[in-house]
């Protein structure tokens, strides 16, 4: 079964997703840490973030892998381990650009359908339902004002230990920034599938927005 969770950045759409997939026994697939990944493969190896070829081939020498490790996923680049690398400040500034590089989108995705096909999971990021999953059963679009979800960065990058200069306006103004390059990019823009069911996180607490989930999945279930 295939569960796709689509929407922004900040919107809780990889903290909820690790959630269904505990309690489903289903793979999680981050597909953004992904492509943070690719970014911070970019950065450590002096790469211009627009250079296409450049990057493929730091790739391909650093192989992106997402490992379970004590319930929790590891994102690895090579023998590398980049978790924490892949929400630095600077690879969140500069995941569009990378991200929208369609021979960087075609390997990726080549990547996540392959996982995909090889069992249960819930995988999300911007353009699951409407393109790496098409035909996922059950398609969620998550919303969120930019204010609340700048407000989830900020708590995030705190809990993580990362530290940041940006103040909450800023880091609204980057979310925003974020929305308008990932919406407007020519290869699988930010949208909502057709058949995808939206729901609004700004005034719903972690639990609600699983429990919103799960009420979806299981009607699927029913049906299949």
């Amino acid at each position: 079964m295939q569960v796709a969770i689509d929407g922004p950045a900040s919107a809780g759409k990889s903290t909820v997703a690790k959630i269904i997939a505990q309690k489903l026994n289903f793979t999680y697939i981050d597909t953004g840490a992904m492509y943070r990944a690719c970014t911070v493969i970019a950065k450590e190896n002096n790469i211009d973030y627009g250079n296409e070829q450049g990057i493929l081939a730091a790739i391909d020498r650093n192989e992106i892998q997402l490992k379970a490790v004590d319930g929790g996923q590891k994102v690895y680049a090579g023998d590398k381990d980049i978790t924490r690398d892949v929400r630095l400040p600077e690879i969140s500034a500069n995941v569009s650009q990378v991200s929208a590089l369609p021979k960087i989108r075609e390997k990726m995705v080549s990547l996540q359908r392959k996982m995909a096909g090889e069992m249960n999971v819930v995988m999300d990021g911007r353009d699951i339902g409407t393109t790496v999953l098409p035909n996922a059963e059950v398609k969620i679009f998550l919303v969120a004002t930019a204010h609340s979800r700048a407000q989830r960065r900020m708590l995030d990058l705190k809990q993580q230990g990362i530290k940041s200069d940006q103040t909450l306006q800023e880091i609204e103004q980057s979310i925003q920034e974020r929305d308008y390059k990932d919406s407007h990019r020519q290869i699988s823009p930010l949208k909502k599938a057709t058949d995808a069911v939206e729901i609004d996180t700004t005034e719903m607490n972690i639990d609600q927005v699983v429990e919103a989930i799960l009420v979806q999945i299981k009607k699927s279930q029913k049906n299949i």
